[in-house]
């Protein structure tokens, strides 16, 4: 039998990113008892000799490659459209246009539905059926609501999804599509996101919601062994990323953490750079006041849907990995996001949405602030494709 095919062991256990405190994980949970994210942990000294560099080069480009250090434990379990693997793609002229020794975009686009959701929604689902959820719900600006209809039609869960009016007409069409049960509010994500908790409360629902259960991080975090691989055995000076809920970035930090205790990397680490909209900052204000926490960014706007999050349950993971990493924040306006889509657009080939706009937008502002170089090899994120917000206006 092939080794990469038998049931692996999962999480050994549940702990709170703020306390420590340890919960059994083979049960349905939410957050801690203190509120806060409970983060998978793995038995890294026991999985140390079979995931290597060179044991998962030779596994399927999906991101169940890294299955060792994931959560799901019967493969009969794992919900995939192929996600993740994505292209790392090699981006000279808009090296020298932004003044960047190497640049790369990591396009997230190309995952099944056109957005890094999937890596974090595809563990998500997979872990709750696994667990025994029933029916499943989620608030999202967008396109995690589309994410997560696809993998509960793929699971065969239904999916209750609650999004604001403004949601991109091409998202609100791809939920519809799936199948998934549809709410559309007047209000932020986290307006939709009090309706879902009162649903679920109310009628057993399953809370998908971002770092309100523990696996959407599981999955994003496979950005950062992606980097490792791609790039021949090494990691990037800087990450660029566009920043809402953050999940993807906590990801990739503890990735990074792994990674160390696996005996892929050293202690080095890329310095960490989360891009938001000046419209909604709320990381952006909380590094700049040296805060370790960041109070809710009052009258949110900006048409970046991914960056509409006027408040986040994993904020003070954000900021840790921010000032650890020997990196900081930066808000952008609407204009330049579009500005910057444009030429990504036409230097790369790449029709990133928005908040991949933002990354690209960021740059000059970092070089300006003396926290990017020159010389640095430096991967953007473009966390999904601009044909989802055909029609969307900057808001500024």
């Amino acid at each position: 039998m092939n080794p990469y095919d038998t049931p692996m062991p999962g999480a050994r256990f549940l702990e709170c990113a703020a306390t420590g405190d340890t919960v059994e994980s083979e049960q349905l949970a939410g957050l801690s008892a203190a509120g806060k994210p409970l983060l998978a942990r793995y038995d890294l000294e026991a999985v140390r000799h079979s995931l290597t560099p060179a044991a998962v080069a030779g596994r399927a480009p999906t991101l169940w490659r890294y299955q060792e250090v994931l959560p799901v434990r019967d493969p009969a379990c794992r919900v995939s459209l192929g996600e993740g693997f994505t292209p790392l793609v090699n981006s000279p002229r808009l090296a020298r246009r932004l003044g960047l020794g190497r640049l790369w975009i990591k396009d997230e686009g190309q995952n099944p539905t056109g957005s890094f959701k999937d890596r974090g929604l595809c563990m998500a689902v997979s872990r709750a059926l696994e667990l025994g959820a029933t029916e499943l719900a989620i608030p999202s600006a967008g396109n995690a609501a589309g994410s997560a209809a696809a993998y509960g039609a793929a699971a065969g869960m239904p999916v209750h999804v609650v999004v604001p009016f403004d949601t991109p007409l091409p998202i609100l069409a791809e939920i519809r599509a799936l199948g998934a049960d549809l709410q559309l509010l007047d209000g932020l994500i986290s307006d939709c996101g009090a309706v879902v908790r009162q649903r679920c409360e109310r009628d057993g629902w399953w809370d998908l919601s971002t770092l309100k259960e523990p696996y959407r991080v599981e999955g994003k975090k496979t950005m950062g062994y992606e980097l490792f691989e791609q790039l021949g055995g090494r990691l990037p000076d800087a990450i660029v990323y566009p920043t809402g809920g953050g999940t993807g970035l906590i990801g990739m930090w503890k990735a990074f953490e792994e990674m160390e205790a696996l005996g892929w990397i050293g202690t080095g680490r890329p310095r960490m750079f989360a891009v938001q909209s000046t419209g909604c900052a709320p990381m952006v204000r909380a590094w700049e006041e040296g805060r370790d926490a960041a109070p809710t960014w009052e009258n949110a706007e900006t048409y970046a849907a991914g960056l509409r999050v006027p408040g986040a349950v994993g904020d003070f993971l954000i900021l840790r990995a921010l000032r650890e990493s020997g990196g900081g924040a930066v808000a952008v306006p609407d204009h330049a996001m579009q500005e910057w889509v444009e030429v990504m657009g036409a230097a790369t080939g790449i029709f990133a949405a928005p908040e991949g706009g933002a990354t690209a937008a960021a740059v000059p502002r970092l070089r300006e602030m003396g926290l990017i170089g020159a010389g640095d090899e430096v991967v953007l994120f473009n966390t999904g494709s601009g044909l989802k917000y055909v029609g969307m206006e900057p808001l500024d």
